[in-house]
């Protein structure tokens, strides 16, 4: 990152980077240099831009360690960290099917639609509008927010996607694109067109197979058949008044070359802006990809008006180099997810993708560059595994638990002497805090509300009101509960903890349980409903959770079945925060009572499953967080059923 120094003498960090012969076109950054300077308090970003800048093939320049901790300490001590904004990367102005500086990469997000396919994965109205807020942070500069025609719900989610994230313009005059996906046919672009039209820039991505095993075993389909389908879907996108349409082959990695580049010129006559390769299936290798890419680039007739982007599934784990050699080939948008995320094997990571081009984009890409926002990567990869529930493998590159972990005694070593030697990517970068600096300062019970919005602020999550007031009460009662106070992830867990739909059905109170090696296991629970009523019931069970869970059952009438419970320390010790990350679906035979919502579609077969619903609960006591795990997924269920059932279900519990 680069240090700016802002008017009146405040620095700032740019979170990404341009060509070094570039200037950066951001309104308040008026010199740059290549070194992050240690701020004094009070007057610095937040505690997640104190590094310092890279140059050429991402050569670290981080300040002293050691003058950096003293730095943070002393602003902590002082109660300081009211960050300044982050400044953001700059980027060209967006035109659609141009890109006026050719080494910019776009980004495009395709976290709510691709990413929520993946087995198990269901995201609440409220929680997609959650994390296209936080993409927006983050600098994507397109947001596929989803497949309107699957449900209504999913057209309601990017309705609101659209009006609310598609308008918010920040200061350096970003503002996402809003992307709906749809088949090529008229039914799916306008529920497309009505999701996306009420964004500042709207786009529509359609799209239709091109593998001779598609269009022959699934499209019966001549090669004939599809181009004109194609052009006519590109066509009637167009007429609609949207003047950025995205055109992708499905399947192109296992396309005839000839015949791609037939039905890429077509489409792009008919007025497509954006030519999106994906290779479906996972199938090639980098350099087979790269020039499939550099072919298209080549031989596609008018592509001088379309940008041509990647999208690689990791089938075969290679969707991050696949789509890096399609940058090195001319590729100019990439598509990717958080954490991976998507069909089967997942999808280029984003985190990936945007730190691998954020390091070695000057030297070994031909200077390609993104607007990614670094410092919101850690904070935006853990939203969307807590509301995916979706656990990230350990050694996960970028975000994963162990990819700033050193147990090894010579890197040990080497890191006690200079991080440099292990680590080309500061934790801080990306927005993750060790807790091996707290500086002193240790939230606990006698911390107030400001020091821990500021904590937050810190770490990357600011949070206003009623969410602050919500988080507030939680840690208070976790922290009254705890010894030695709450640290910075286990802060974070308390966070995820939240309620993830806007009106839940239901809230738990208290819940206790008798249990051991004599009696049978009960629990009793107290429940406040929508409306204000509280309920109580006791129940006995197999165990103290198992008590619990059939406690609550009672009480909200759902007929659901746990397909997955796992319990988790956010931190080693006795001490610990418990985490609980629960999944559930409706019973066999129960789930067609609960409406169409509750099924989502798989876009390659068009198979309808029932759709399973996650939620993770914090707490020092396990049942507790198994209990709250649990009401948060009941909740989430109850926001997709039909009302008149919810209300008839409801009756009967009573």
């Amino acid at each position: 990152m680069r240090a700016a120094t802002m008017p009146g003498g405040v620095s700032a960090i740019v979170s990404g980077r341009k060509p070094a012969t570039t200037t950066a076109r951001t309104a308040t950054t008026t010199t740059t240099t290549t070194t992050a300077r240690v701020a004094r308090a009070g007057r610095r970003d937040r505690g997640a831009t104190l590094v310092s800048a890279r140059r050429g093939a991402g050569v670290d320049a981080r300040v002293n360690d050691g003058t950096e901790r003293r730095a943070r300490c002393v602003r902590a001590r002082a109660g300081e960290g009211e960050p300044k904004a982050v400044v953001r990367a700059p980027r060209p102005a967006y035109t659609p099917g141009v890109i006026s500086d050719p080494n910019y990469v776009r980004v495009f997000d395709t976290t709510l639609r691709d990413g929520e396919q993946s087995p198990g994965a269901t995201l609440t109205s409220k929680e997609k509008l959650d994390i296209a807020t936080s993409l927006a942070k983050l600098g994507v500069d397109i947001i596929e927010a989803g497949f309107p025609i699957a449900s209504p719900d999913d057209l309601e989610a990017v309705r609101g996607i659209a009006k609310k994230v598609g308008n918010e313009v920040y200061e350096d005059g970003y503002v996402p694109v809003i992307c709906g996906l749809s088949r090529a046919n008229k039914k799916d672009i306008d529920a497309a067109w009505e999701g996306v039209r009420h964004a500042l820039r709207p786009r529509i991505h359609t799209f239709i197979a091109t593998s001779p095993i598609h269009m022959e075993s699934k499209l019966r389909k001549t090669p004939d058949e599809v181009v004109e389908i194609a052009v006519n879907a590109v066509k009637y996108a167009r007429s609609l008044g949207c003047e950025d349409v995205e055109f992708s082959p499905e399947d192109a990695g296992r396309s005839d070359p000839e015949f791609l580049y037939r039905i890429l010129s077509a489409v792009v006559e008919a007025g497509a802006t954006t030519l999106n390769i994906p290779d479906t299936v996972g199938i090639c290798l980098p350099e087979e990809f790269g020039q499939l890419i550099a072919g298209i680039k080549a031989n596609v007739k008018g592509i001088e008006g379309a940008v041509i982007s990647t999208h690689c599934q990791n089938d075969l784990g290679l969707s991050t180099a696949n789509s890096l050699a399609g940058v090195a080939n001319g590729a100019r948008q990439v598509e990717c997810t958080i954490n991976g995320i998507g069909e089967r094997a997942g999808n280029a990571s984003l985190e990936e993708v945007a730190m691998s081009i954020y390091m070695r984009g000057q030297s070994r890409l031909m200077g390609a560059y993104t607007g990614i926002n670094p410092v919101y990567i850690y904070p935006i990869s853990q939203m969307v595994k807590t509301y995916s529930g979706m656990a990230i493998q350990p050694h996960k590159a970028i975000v994963g638990a162990n990819a700033f972990a050193h147990e090894s005694g010579i890197h040990q070593d080497g890191m006690l002497k200079n991080k440099l030697t292990y680590e080309i990517i500061a934790p801080e970068q990306i927005g993750y805090f060790r807790g091996e600096d707290d500086c002193g300062v240790v939230m606990g019970k006698h911390s107030g509300r400001h020091a821990l919005s500021s904590k937050l602020k810190q770490l990357g999550i600011p949070l206003e009101g009623a969410q602050l007031d919500e988080v507030f009460n939680r840690f208070k009662l976790v922290a009254e509960t705890k010894l030695g106070g709450v640290n910075d992830d286990e802060l974070l867990a308390i966070v995820r903890d939240g309620e993830s739909v806007q009106d839940p059905a239901w809230s738990l109170e208290t819940v206790q349980v008798v249990c051991g090696t004599t009696g049978l296991p009960t629990a009793t629970v107290r429940m406040q409903a929508a409306d204000g009523t509280t309920h109580v019931s006791a129940v006995v069970g197999t165990g103290p959770v198992d008590a619990a869970f059939k406690a609550i059952d009672a009480v909200v009438g759902l007929d659901v079945v746990l397909t997955e419970y796992r319990v988790t320390a956010v931190t080693k010790g006795i001490n610990s925060l418990a985490e609980t990350t629960i999944s559930i679906k409706p019973r066999e035979g129960a789930e067609q009572k609960l409406g169409s919502d509750v099924f989502k579609t798989n876009l390659q077969t068009g198979e309808t499953a029932v759709r399973s619903f996650t939620a993770t609960g914090a707490d020092t006591d396990i049942v507790v967080s198994s209990a709250r795990a649990y009401v948060i997924a009941l909740n989430r269920i109850v926001e997709y059923v039909t009302k008149s059932y919810v209300q008839e279900e409801v009756a009967v519990s009573r």
